[in-house]
């Protein structure tokens, strides 16, 4: 038995795979895929993903970025959360270095590549949404950045922030001590990471936390340099509120914006943010802090012989949500159909 060769082109509406045409008719036998097409040059604007459900994660990351307004989205810790947050109506989602180590018990820079990767891959499975990685330092220099980013691909990740700090990180970053690498170095993993990719979809997020150890001045020069060597998007984190409008001001977008204390903590309106050239707004933090509250509740009530105050009342509830969140009716009618019979 002979098995015909796929035919394929490439045209303005990317690749095109089709069976051969009949050797007798000469007719087409009609197309089996079409993929979309990859972006050309840096442009965050340039792709329709909408419309097209072969475009990639990092594709619909960058389409949700075509609105004037900054695309605000949480953080998420575990596949659970995803589909909290993706029910609640956001469009993205982000995986966070520093909770998700205060989850593991321990530290951000005690976080692994393999051992992050796989929480975003457990989280990718349960939901379509893009996954932005906080992705630390990328976990080495240079000639490591290019494993982490097809690992990232490879894990269906949609983009990945990295930020120009000592590898491997210390934990001091947690009380504001930056260890800053050369301008230089981090000038380097940006061009590998942007030459890494095989989607070029995938979003490369170039951060810098200069404003607090060198100044605004030396942030922006080092943003600049990060935009030059093929950053997607930049992330300069301030040290104080006011320096926002400044950044917007100074350095080319599109920009990142990371919450401190939730949306409260906003130090411009939306729309100010939008004109000033930020096109992402994560909160990082507050699912983390509320679930932490809530479990700390839960369990010295327990001690005390008390009933929950937040679910006492809730069981019934809450068991039926879980249920449909998780979609147990699908699970249950896939088992009818086959095995309980």
């Amino acid at each position: 038995m002979t098995f015909p060769m796929w035919d394929f082109t490439v045209g303005a509406n990317g690749i095109r795979l089709s069976e051969p045409a009949d050797p007798v008719s000469g007719a087409a036998r009609g197309s089996a895929l079409d993929r979309s097409p990859p972006l050309t040059g840096r442009s965050l604007m340039s792709v329709d993903a909408a419309s097209d459900a072969y475009a990639s994660p990092g594709s619909r990351f960058r389409h949700l970025l075509t609105n004037s307004e900054p695309v605000v989205f949480p953080l998420v810790l575990d596949p659970l959360s995803a589909l909290f947050a993706e029910r609640a109506g956001f469009r993205a989602l982000y995986l966070g270095g520093a909770t998700l180590g205060y989850v593991k018990a321990t530290t951000e820079a005690q976080l692994s590549l393999t051992r992050i990767v796989d929480v975003a891959l457990e989280i990718r499975a349960a939901t379509d949404l893009p996954l932005i990685l906080d992705g630390q330092c990328a976990w080495g220099d240079p000639m490591h950045v290019e494993h982490t980013v097809r690992m990232c691909e490879a894990a269906g990740i949609a983009g990945i922030e990295i930020e120009d700090q000592l590898m491997p990180k210390r934990a001091h970053h947690h009380i504001g001590v930056e260890h800053l690498v050369p301008m230089e170095l981090m000038v380097e993993k940006i061009k590998v990471a942007v030459a890494a990719r095989r989607d070029s979809g995938f979003v490369v997020i170039a951060r810098t936390n200069a404003c607090r150890s060198e100044g605004l001045d030396a942030a922006v020069r080092r943003a600049e340099a990060y935009r030059d060597a093929g950053a997607d998007m930049l992330f300069v984190l301030e040290k104080t509120p006011d320096q926002v409008r400044s950044i917007g001001e100074r350095v080319p977008g599109p920009l990142f914006y990371l919450l401190h204390a939730g949306l409260g903590s906003l130090p411009l309106p939306l729309d100010v943010l939008g004109e000033l050239g930020f096109r992402a707004v994560v909160d990082p933090l507050t699912p983390f802090y509320t679930r932490q509250h809530a479990m700390r509740l839960s369990y010295e009530s327990l001690a005390r012989g008390s009933s929950d105050p937040g679910v006492a009342a809730m069981f019934r509830e809450e068991t039926e949500m879980i249920h449909d969140v998780l979609r147990l009716e699908h699970l249950l009618d896939i088992e009818r159909r086959s095995v309980e019979r």
